[in-house]
């Protein structure tokens, strides 16, 4: 069996969003009880939160690590690639 390797901003990044997805969950069940809409919100922005922190912890451990490499091979082709998607990505989260 393989086994797979997470690097640590993966990993803290696997953290948030498993505490977002159960987040959502109440969330979800505070809808159906029909609670206070303030109190959904507030909810609702935590979960954007832990998410904005996991894309975040992705985007630093990708330049860490990802970027680096493509750099480092020397490969301009793949670096010039690589920073489109950043930025694609970066214009993505600004909106």
């Amino acid at each position: 069996m393989d086994v797979v390797v997470i690097n640590e901003q993966k990993e803290k990044s696997l953290i948030a969003c498993r505490k977002a997805q159960s987040l959502l969950a109440t969330i979800v069940q505070m809808f159906e009880r029909n609670e206070y809409c303030i109190d959904i919100m507030q909810q609702t922005l935590s979960a954007i939160g832990l998410m904005k922190s996991a894309n975040h912890m992705l985007m630093e451990g990708h330049l860490d690590d990802c970027f680096k490499k493509a750099v480092a091979s020397g490969d301009e082709k793949r670096e010039q690639e690589m920073i489109q998607e950043i930025l694609q990505v970066v214009k993505l989260s600004n909106k």
